[in-house]
């Protein structure tokens, strides 16, 4: 959530923070903001709502080649101007945004800053406001921000302007995403590459508790202790043209085609040259030494992780258990003797997530992340990275990363077996190569699935989603994907649970969608249908080719039953996506929600 950029250079400063920002939008916001520092001082720009708004509001005539800004996700204070970032100390000599929570604020403002009258409700406003409290007392502006981040307690990503030094920005994080951008003779700020992209490709990662100072011509990375810090620069491998619609009007559906792309992607890059799958030696040895996997993850990612415990435990015949992040950071249960972690994060910046590799990195457990980011804070912190080489995913409904986490899961499961000796007739390369031509042939059925939404979903306020097996676990994220972007009220259920208490919300004209895609449980999934059409439910049962029955309003291609899960979802993607359409929701950036949950 929340997305910062910052500029130092020569060439207009307010256009480049919002363009920018413009590339933030996806990640969920509510408000944004930019500052533009000059020669008569800050100049700041801050309003509710679209960054389109924000920018209708900026000066045109607004001069200044250096700048941050900042799209908001509410955490402390209700979503409004006042509480946009940028915020000012009392004197405006400084310009602070931030990314994060500050855990201590209440405390920090009692000490130091009772005599200080705030304008906002926010966090972040402490910040700002002690560093204009430790410079009165003399010391230098960067002593003052180095002071107040060591007495900071929470996550923070944040960027400060001092209009007495208009030739510097400095950036401080701990827990929260930020890089900084190397150009020749321009620097960048930013939580995420793809902000910046416009000005360099060249990023350096910044670590916890560190400060950077950030110039035109030169960058110092400093500890909170003032140590200076050396690190190389990476390229960041993204194509601009990667994160544009093209012809297509939602990023969501743009993504929802590119999966079969997705898919054989996935293919080329973890097999080698016989056709054989290709993992590093050192996460093969993890996995197979472990004598209990725990896939830690959130959302949708959480749902991959379910698919994943049944693809591991099937083929490689090792137990696995998966857990939701945030409440494993608070509630861990009795581990095994010699556990490996799997995080699974579309982001790699998942807050939640983050917290439960520290914590197990503490008692010294192996970690591996499952991620479509690579150099992101799960994936440098945990031992070993898996990329799921998705491409830039937009929309804030996850629609190809889910689909990428459980082809690689499938991978990893396979190449376990493999190792470890048991046999198995289940080549996922062939088999995933089969599944992307069903994807390919499901996207070509816009048409009919758009008629699905239309007939079941237009204005119905519920619906239910049931499956048994892995179907199940797809149900979940079926409804998951409705609820976000149509806000319709929608849950998934194991079929056998529902007459254990959920058929009571069962009346007539409820909406019910059923999965039947696993040979074994098909004939039970069908009788729950039943049960609920005797109750006046409306059915849409999904089946897979092979054992479809007359009346099934949608049958997939059929493919092997480990993998159903990355063909099933691709329907009621769709569904999801067109019956947001029809309600006049806004697809790619639903209420209320981020894209990269930052803060626990």
């Amino acid at each position: 959530m929340c997305g910062i950029v910052g500029y130092i250079g020569t060439e207009d400063a307010k256009e480049i923070l919002l363009r920018g920002l413009e590339k933030l939008e996806y990640r969920g916001y509510d408000s944004a903001g930019i500052a533009v520092i000059n020669d008569g001082g800050v100049s700041l720009f801050k309003e509710k709502g679209r960054i389109a708004t924000l920018r209708d509001s900026v000066d045109e005539n607004e001069q200044g080649t250096a700048g941050i800004g900042h799209t908001r996700w509410a955490t402390h204070g209700a979503p409004s101007q006042v509480n946009a970032h940028p915020h000012q100390s009392n004197n405006d000599r400084y310009t602070i945004v931030h990314n994060g929570v500050i855990e201590n604020y209440s405390q920090l403002r009692k000490e130091h800053l009772q005599n200080v009258e705030l304008t906002s409700d926010t966090d972040t406003e402490i910040i700002v406001q002690l560093v204009e409290h430790f410079a009165k007392e003399g010391k230098s502006t960067e002593a003052a921000f180095r002071k107040t981040l060591s007495l900071l307690k929470g996550s923070y990503a944040t960027a400060l302007l001092d209009n007495e030094d208009p030739d510097t920005i400095y950036v401080g994080k701990n827990k929260s995403p930020l890089l900084v951008g190397l150009a020749d003779g321009v620097n960048v700020v930013a939580s995420d590459a793809m902000a910046m992209l416009q000005v360099t490709n060249e990023f350096v990662e910044l670590m916890d508790e560190e400060v950077v100072i950030v110039k035109r011509d030169k960058v110092t990375i400093k500890t909170l202790d003032g140590l200076e810090v050396s690190r190389d620069s990476y390229i960041a491998e993204l194509d601009a043209s990667d994160i544009e619609k093209g012809t297509y009007p939602h990023y969501m559906l743009k993504e929802i085609d590119e999966q079969p792309y997705v898919i054989r992607n996935i293919i080329t890059k973890y097999k080698d040259d016989n056709d054989t799958i290709k993992l590093d030696e050192d996460i093969r040895e993890a996995v197979l030494d472990a004598d209990r996997i725990y896939v830690i993850a959130a959302g949708t990612s959480y749902h991959a992780g379910l698919v994943g415990k049944q693809l591991i435990e099937k083929i490689a015949n090792k137990p696995v258990e998966t857990h939701i992040a945030s409440e494993f950071l608070y509630n861990m249960p009795l581990l095994s003797e010699k556990p490996l972690f799997i995080f699974i994060s579309q982001s790699g910046e998942t807050a939640d997530s983050r917290g439960v590799l520290v914590n197990i990195k503490e008692l010294g457990h192996k970690s591996l992340t499952i991620t479509n980011v690579p150099g992101s804070t799960l994936s440098r912190e945990a031992d070993y990275t898996l990329h799921t080489y998705a491409g830039p995913e937009i929309a804030v409904a996850s629609t190809k990363a889910y689909t990428a986490q459980m082809a690689v899961l499938a991978i990893l499961a396979v190449d376990t077996a493999h190792a470890g000796g048991v046999e198995m007739e289940f080549d996922p390369l062939q088999e995933l190569a089969i599944v992307a031509n069903a994807m390919e042939t499901l996207t070509d059925q816009k048409e009919s699935l758009e008629q699905v939404a239309r007939e079941y979903l237009s204005v119905t306020r519920n619906c239910f989603f049931i499956g048994r097996a892995m179907d199940y676990h797809v149900c979940l994220e079926g409804a998951l994907k409705l609820k976000e972007i149509s806000y319709i009220q929608a849950e998934g259920f194991a079929g056998g649970e529902l007459k254990h208490g959920t058929i009571a919300l069962i009346e007539e004209g409820t909406p019910v969608i059923g999965l039947a895609t696993q040979e074994h449980v098909n004939l039970s999934i069908r009788g729950n249908m039943k049960e609920v059409v005797s109750r006046g439910a409306y059915p849409c049962l999904i089946s897979m080719e092979g054992f479809e029955d007359e009346g099934d309003a949608i049958v997939i291609p059929r493919v092997h039953e480990y993998l159903t899960p990355l063909v099933s979802v691709l329907p009621l993607q769709l569904i999801s996506y067109y019956a947001a359409l029809h309600r006049g929701c806004d697809v790619d950036k639903p209420r209320n929600l981020a894209k990269s949950v930052t803060v626990e």
